[in-house]
């Protein structure tokens, strides 16, 4: 069959990354780009090279769903403008593959999934951590039972600051929805995954401690989270914790991930070095698995080549008819317990999921 022919919304440093994983894919046609921005359009045109020519730029994302020259969609806009695209995309019948945070709002989220079930057309949520080598290694073993009953999960993240955005809209919680969903929702998403169950309490401590202190756009201070703590409790029992801290970049592992089980537990880091580990409680051992990285992908980027597998299945689900792996739903509760963490931090108490009806 011919070609399917795929656009971009939104063309800073995600966008950029999105259109070297499409043009390794030999399925797709990139024919079309759109950002209210001169600057990143021109990234975009750097970053397709010879193949510039052929794609048509647009400055506004109603101009290029117009367009016809579509045949599926990807966003990578900033979070506050997830949502009026998404309006605008899902009146239509496009595959759309949406950068995360599906939205900046638990109540964003809900219309979204809504709008979604009226139509046949997916939705894929960009939530591609799932997709790195170890942490799918991890996600395999944990399904084979290795480690008996979850119990317990815990990720740390310990990295650097969050990087300058056009405008700086990445400086503001209103923009982003805060840290713990902007950044946040990849490791909450790996939880709900993990656990196969729904959070229902979620608690938290964290502030503005280091980063961007003493950064002021327009008279306004940034208000950008820079570390928390975050325990989120789910209906099965399993518990999980996440230790975040964005002024740590002088750490071995930017990511370490622990399931523990009633007869195990596992673990896996990133960057990995291609293996995870499976610890045995009875032998008091440890086991060495390997993981390595999918040699067909074709770009590595910025998350290890995992937006390029999502890419990649994204495509694939669209040209085959079939099922999202990562849906609008898992998009919603991923965002559901950051924006529960951010209210418990703000509030000073535990928070119900319940409290946003769900």
């Amino acid at each position: 069959m011919s070609d399917l022919r795929v656009g971009l919304i939104g063309t800073g440093m995600m966008g950029c990354e999105h259109l070297r994983n499409l043009m390794g894919l030999e399925s797709v046609a990139i024919t079309a780009v759109s950002d209210p921005n001169e600057e990143p359009l021109n990234w975009a045109t750097k970053t397709l090279g010879d193949r510039a020519n052929s794609v048509t730029q647009f400055t506004s994302h109603e101009a290029l769903l117009a367009s016809g020259l579509i045949d599926a969609v990807l966003v990578a806009s900033p979070n506050y403008t997830h949502k009026s695209i998404l309006d605008d995309i899902l009146s239509t019948n496009l595959p759309v593959l949406v950068e995360k945070p599906m939205c900046t709002t638990v109540e964003d989220c809900i219309s979204v999934v809504q709008a979604q079930e009226s139509r046949s057309a997916i939705t894929w949520v960009g939530l591609e951590y799932r997709y790195m080598a170890p942490i799918a290694g991890l996600l395999q073993e944990l399904r084979s039972g290795i480690i008996g009953n979850m119990k317990m999960m815990s990720i740390r993240e310990h990295r650097f600051p969050f990087l300058v955005k056009v405008d700086n809209w990445n400086r503001f919680s209103k923009n982003t929805g805060g840290t713990l969903v902007e950044k946040c929702c990849h490791f909450f998403d790996l939880m709900n995954l993990a656990v196969g169950s729904r959070p229902v309490r979620v608690m938290a401590s964290g502030g503005q401690d280091v980063n961007h202190l003493d950064e002021v756009y327009n008279g306004v201070r940034s208000d950008i989270l820079d570390n928390a703590y975050v325990i989120v409790e789910y209906a099965n029992g399993v518990r999980t914790m996440l230790d975040l801290s964005m002024f740590a970049e002088g750490g071995q592992h930017e990511q370490e991930i622990t399931v523990v089980g009633d007869k195990g537990k596992l673990e896996a880091f990133v960057p990995g070095n291609g293996k995870i580990f499976v610890g045995d409680r009875s032998l008091r051992a440890v086991q060495e698995i390997d993981v390595p990285t999918d040699p067909d992908i074709a770009h590595m980027g910025f998350h290890f080549g995992a937006s390029f597998i999502e890419c990649k299945r994204f495509v694939d689900a669209v040209l085959n008819n079939t099922p999202p792996e990562v849906t609008a739903v898992d998009g919603l509760w991923s965002v559901v317990i950051g924006a529960a963490a951010h209210k418990s931090i703000d509030e000073s108490r535990p928070v119900l999921v319940s409290e946003y009806g769900l």
